[in-house]
This record gives C-alpha cells, sequence and structure tokens, in this order.
C-alpha cells in the first residue's frame, strides 16, 4: 500500500471535519477537558504543514483518555472521534482491517456520538456517514481502495462502518 505525506494530510483534514462535528457532545458534558479539542487542533496543523506527525502521537493518546473518562457514551464516542483523527496519518503501508479503523474512526465514531446523543437513533449516525462521504476527498477514497473490505458485522458500530467503507470504494 502507498500513502503519500500529502495523501496522509488531506486524510488527516477529513478526520478532522469528521470528529469537529461531534465535538460539541463531549465538550457539554466535560467543559474544561481540552484534550479532544486539542486533538482536533493538532490533526488540524499537521494537515496545513504546521506541525510534524509526531505529537500527534501524545495529543490522540490523551484524547482517548478523556473518552475513558467522562462516562456518557456520547461524549465517549465524540471524544474517540477525536483521538482516532489525530492517529489517522499513522497509517501504514500493510494494509489491515485495523490500519482501515484509523482512517474510519473519526467518522465513525462521530456517527455513533450522534445517535447516542439522539437516544441511540440510527438516522442520525446514517446522516452523519451520508455527510462525511460526501466531503470525503479523492486521496481518503484512494487510500480506502488499497484496503481490505470490511464485511457488515453485526453491531451498530460494524453496520456503520460497513455504510462507510463500501461508499468510499466507489
Amino acid at each position: 500500500m502507498t500513502i503519500s505525506e500529502e495523501d496522509r494530510r488531506r486524510l488527516g483534514a477529513w478526520a478532522a471535519d469528521c470528529a469537529e462535528r461531534a465535538l460539541p457532545l463531549f465538550e457539554a458534558k466535560a467543559p474544561s477537558d481540552t484534550r479532544p479539542r486539542e486533538a482536533v487542533e493538532g490533526i488540524r496543523s499537521y494537515a496545513r504543514e504546521e506541525m510534524r506527525k509526531g505529537p500527534l502521537r501524545s495529543l490522540a493518546l490523551a484524547a482517548l483518555a478523556a473518552a475513558r473518562e467522562v462516562g456518557d457514551p456520547a461524549a465517549t464516542a465524540a471524544a474517540r472521534a477525536a483521538g482516532y483523527s489525530a492517529a489517522a496519518p499513522y497509517i501504514h503501508p500493510l494494509a489491515t482491517p485495523h490500519q482501515a479503523k484509523h482512517a474510519l474512526g473519526p467518522a465513525m465514531y462521530a456517527a455513533r456520538a450522534g445517535e447516542l446523543a439522539a437516544g441511540d437513533d440510527a438516522g442520525v449516525g446514517d446522516e452523519e456517514i451520508r455527510w462525511a462521504i460526501e466531503h470525503a476527498p479523492e486521496a481518503v477514497r484512494a487510500i480506502m481502495r488499497q484496503m481490505p473490505p470490511h464485511s457488515p458485522g453485526r453491531t451498530r458500530f460494524d453496520v456503520l462502518r460497513h455504510q462507510l467503507d463500501s461508499a468510499l470504494r466507489r
């Protein structure tokens, strides 16, 4: 699998766009915890070539720690979207389902956060996935075409991932 630094930056910008849509759900529950917002801001800086990739790992891990600590399912999913957005450029050349999760995680967790905040309304998540698909740059689609496809699975999260994965391959 081949991924240029420019494609990693494009993936990062899209991941930040997806994650940022869910951030208010986290910030409503933990207004003084800035770690998810810092992760999104960090990936945006990387996408604009203002930051190297190295610091993103710490930002991603901090946002994921915030997800574990917040105690609200929607806020947890929103913080995970932010953490995965900062981790998006860490995709490596070995095409595996785990690597696909790095790329798709921000959109999947943002969609699930919206669903959970709306009383587990699947329509909210489906709409968020549509938004992510419509706003995905060709670089993201090209990365996904190089990875193994994801099967539908049994959980709602698996369904969201499959919807996103299959649409981005077209």
